[in-house]
């Protein structure tokens, strides 16, 4: 048996472009849509580097979610501790390192709590 299949009359190639168009639009908006709502935020990296008993910068300035690492190049260990609630590390060792993620919005004063005349402040926005 024949299976008949109906004729559909011929489009003109500027229909076929027409409809092409639109589709390529409506795929380009809805990417660009799912592109704006998905990108993040860029995090970044800090660094405060422990040397000759000091913290430098003394002061430094994060954003929510960006990371702080203290590096330690003093030949003796050192922490980092905010001095009211916040965060604490355990001692760093020499030439180690100890990574913090800044969160909450706010200005932690912080020091080292083997030498407490070693003070800086991190202010997260």
């Amino acid at each position: 048996m024949k299976r008949i299949v109906p004729l559909r009359p011929p489009r003109s190639r500027a229909a076929g472009k027409k409809r092409a168009a639109g589709l390529g639009a409506r795929l380009g908006a809805g990417l660009l849509a799912l592109c704006a709502g998905a990108a993040p935020a860029t995090a970044t990296i800090h660094t405060v580097i422990i040397d000759g008993m000091r913290f430098v910068p003394a002061t430094i300035e994060a954003k929510a979610g960006d990371t702080i690492v203290w590096r330690n190049k003093d030949p003796f260990p050192h922490t980092v501790a905010s001095t009211g609630p916040g965060f604490a590390s355990a001692p760093i060792a020499p030439q180690g390192q100890w990574t913090f993620k800044a969160g909450k919005p706010g200005r932690y004063a912080y020091l080292c709590t083997l030498h407490r005349t070693m003070q800086g402040v991190l202010v997260v926005k």
